[in-house]
C-alpha cells in the first residue's frame, strides 16, 4: 500500500495545527482582549506606558546583549581555532566544548554557582556579573557550532593565509551567516532565562519573569501580550537570519 505525499504530511500538519497554530491563536487572542473578552489594544498601551515592564524591557535588551557579545566574542576564536588547526580529532575537541549540553541544565549552574561562591563569597554582591556568567556559559555551544560549522566550509586555502586583509575582507564576511545563526539562537533565550538570575540571587524581573509572574497570577491578557512581543523579534531575528542564508548558499557555490 503506498502513501501519497499529501498523505504522509497530514500527520505534520496535525501536528502543526495542534502545538503552533492553536497556541499562537490563544496567544493572539488573549493579548488583544481584556479580562471579559472584548477587544482591545489597551494591554499593549499599558506595557508601553508603564515604568515597570519598560524598565523589564530595557534589563532584558542589555543583559541579552551582553551576554551574546560575550558569547561571539569566546565563540568566534574558539571556533576559528577548530576549524583551521590540523588536528586528528579537532571533532573530539569541538564535542567538549558542547558536552555541557548533555548535562541537565540545573546541575551545570549548581556547580557553576558553587565555584563562583568560592571566588566571590557571597554572589548577591555582583548580581548582573554572575547573571552574564552563568547564561554564557549556558548558551556558548549553541554560538560555537553554527560559527564553526560555517568557518569550516571556507576554502583552506584562505583560513591557511596568516594576512590580516584576509581575515577581515574574506573569512569574517564569509563567516557572518554563522555568527547570526549563533546570534538568533541566544539572545532570544538569553532574554527570557529568568531561571539562571534566580539561581544566581539575582531578584531583578527579565521578560521571562515577567511573563511567568503574570500567568502565576491568571493575568493571561498581560502575559499574553508579552508573549507577542518576544514573538515579533523572533521573526525579526529569523529575517535578519534569512538574508544572509542566501549570502551563505552564494559564496559555497
Amino acid at each position: 500500500m503506498r502513501f501519497s505525499r499529501k498523505q504522509l504530511g497530514i500527520p505534520y500538519a496535525v501536528f502543526l495545527i495542534c502545538f503552533v497554530i492553536a497556541p499562537l491563536l490563544v496567544v493572539l487572542y488573549y493579548a488583544f482582549t481584556n479580562g471579559q473578552g472584548q477587544f482591545t489594544v489597551q494591554n499593549f498601551v499599558n506595557f508601553f506606558t508603564s515604568e515597570n515592564t519598560i524598565g523589564t524591557l530595557a534589563y532584558s535588551l542589555v543583559t541579552a546583549m551582553t551576554v551574546t557579545a560575550c558569547c561571539t566574542l569566546v565563540a568566534y576564536p574558539v571556533a576559528y581555532i577548530l576549524a583551521r588547526s590540523d588536528i586528528k580529532k579537532k571533532n573530539v575537541l569541538l564535542v567538549l566544548f558542547i558536552a555541557p549540553m548533555w548535562i541537565n541544565f540545573t546541575l551545570r549552574i549548581t556547580a557553576l554557582k558553587e565555584i563562583l561562591t568560592m571566588i566571590e563569597g557571597n554572589l548577591a554582591f555582583h548580581p548582573f556579573l554572575n547573571t552574564v556568567i552563568g547564561m554564557t556559559y549556558d548558551f556558548l555551544p549553541f554560538m560555537i557550532l553554527p560559527i564553526y560549522n560555517t568557518i569550516a566550509k571556507i576554502d583552506h586555502s584562505y583560513i591557511e593565509a596568516k594576512h590580516h586583509r584576509v581575515f577581515t575582507r574574506v573569512i569574517l564576511p564569509l563567516s557572518i551567516p554563522g555568527i547570526i545563526s549563533g546570534i538568533t539562537m541566544v539572545f532570544l533565550p538569553a532574554m527570557t532565562n529568568y531561571v539562571v538570575l534566580d539561581m544566581m540571587y539575582n531578584s531583578t524581573y527579565i521578560m521571562g519573569s515577567l511573563v511567568g509572574s503574570y500567568f502565576n497570577m491568571y493575568d493571561w491578557n498581560n502575559g499574553s501580550v508579552i508573549s507577542m512581543i518576544l514573538l515579533i523579534l523572533i521573526l525579526f531575528l529569523s529575517m535578519l537570519t534569512g538574508e544572509f542564508s542566501d549570502k551563505e548558499e552564494n559564496a559555497y557555490d
